[in-house]
């Protein structure tokens, strides 16, 4: 058959083409039922304003690079970071933050794990936390304002792309922020109803000001924490 397809120009090229077709088909078509595919989960919210600003920072930094969110359904990758990833708790992720790079742990569990000192310590100056740890150190955050400029536009756009971010949601986008790194500046209640199992409180040890350390160990501990992940059974195989 190989030698009959090099010997036939023709032949090749219309092989060549059903090939490219059936690939094409089973890219697009997973496309059309995607509504179907993805399974639904409860739990599931928009980032808060200062989650989604941490999430900035995150990829801004390009802690994707060393660190996926993605724990795969095999026993090994369980039973070390916990229930594998359900499709929906990356819904609202634009990009998502998946992938098979790791030189540090996966992260997609990592909400609640480690205490906010902890997180801050270990972002300024990993080695103080973890000695052995090659990951290069942010101490820059530490002190640093977090910038909100274009916060609205940003869950704006956000929107367009599929996001429930409500009228009342981004026009309360500052307070929320506020409300969140310092119950003390804002109405925390009025956030947390908006973002129900939202964290409040000051993330990066300094009530003074709303850093990007508060803003990246915001969203480091909602990373997992969602979904009721209890409800869903995972076999001896990890599945």
């Amino acid at each position: 058959m190989q030698e009959t397809l090099e010997r036939n120009g023709l032949l090749l090229i219309i092989v060549i083409l059903i090939t490219i077709a059936v690939g094409g088909l089973v890219q697009i078509v997973p496309l059309h039922t995607i509504e179907n595919t993805i399974e639904k989960v409860e739990g599931m919210r928009p980032y808060t304003p200062l989650e989604l600003k941490g999430r900035g920072i995150y990829v801004r930094e390009g802690c994707y690079l060393c660190h996926s969110q993605m724990i795969r359904p095999f026993r090994d990758e369980v039973e070390r970071y916990g229930h594998y990833s359900l499709a929906a708790e990356s819904m609202y992720d634009h990009p998502f933050q998946w992938g098979s790079k790791r030189t540090g742990p996966d992260l997609a569990r990592v909400g609640g794990k480690y205490s906010n000192a902890w997180h801050s310590a270990h972002i300024a100056d990993p080695r103080s936390v973890v000695p052995e740890s090659i990951m290069p150190g942010y101490p820059f955050m530490v002190g640093r304002e977090l910038s909100t400029t274009g916060l609205q536009a940003e869950m704006e756009v956000l929107r367009v792309v599929g996001v429930p971010y409500t009228d009342d949601m981004i026009a309360n986008a500052m307070a929320d922020l506020q409300a969140q790194a310092n119950p003390d500046m804002g109405d925390a209640e009025a956030m947390a109803g908006r973002y129900p199992k939202a964290g409040a409180g000051d993330f990066d040890g300094d009530p003074s000001k709303i850093t990007e350390m508060d803003a990246l160990v915001a969203y480091l501990q909602v990373l997992g924490t969602m979904v009721d992940t209890t409800s869903y059974q995972v076999g001896p195989d990890g599945r």
